[in-house]
């Protein structure tokens, strides 16, 4: 998925302003301008339409995780994992959203996309561990249209 399709589906889903995410990129660590994020959420055919780069994604959903959860004083701040994949992404939302395994079921079974309890771990393992398996836009499309609904109702 592109990086663009994640922060719009976020955006709507909390029901927050370019300006708001903007903050939460800077609780990521990361200054961007209002002017940036709306070039990010346009439409790939609209003009002004900017490619959202990896950097901005990584710290959005490193504020985000801030913004939903706060921040934890006692620990370091963890480094920006970079390239953002869709495992990644997932795995972000699943912290920020403080969602258990039964919870993620639950949001994908709400879109008619039920997914099995190895192949949802095996999502969540290491790059290179045996049982590591890359997650696909489709999972990905259909968990941010799970958690909208659960987050708007």
């Amino acid at each position: 998925m592109i990086h663009n399709d994640v922060l719009r589906s976020v955006r709507y889903m909390l029901d927050i302003s370019d300006g708001k995410v903007a903050d939460i990129t800077a609780l990521g660590g990361l200054e961007i301008s209002k002017a940036d994020v709306i070039s990010y959420t346009k439409k790939d055919e609209e003009e002004g339409f900017e490619h959202c780069p990896d950097a901005v994604l990584a710290h959005f959903l490193d504020g985000l995780v801030i913004y939903r959860r706060g921040r934890d004083e006692s620990r370091p701040a963890q480094p920006v994992e970079l390239p953002v994949t869709n495992n990644i992404v997932l795995k972000k939302l699943r912290v920020a959203f403080e969602l258990k395994e039964d919870d993620m079921h639950a949001v994908l079974k709400s879109v008619d996309f039920p997914v099995s309890k190895p192949e949802l771990s095996a999502l969540f393992r290491k790059f290179g561990h045996n049982n590591y398996r890359p997650c696909g836009d489709q999972l990905l499309r259909n968990f941010l249209k799970g958690l909208t609904l659960r987050v708007r109702g």
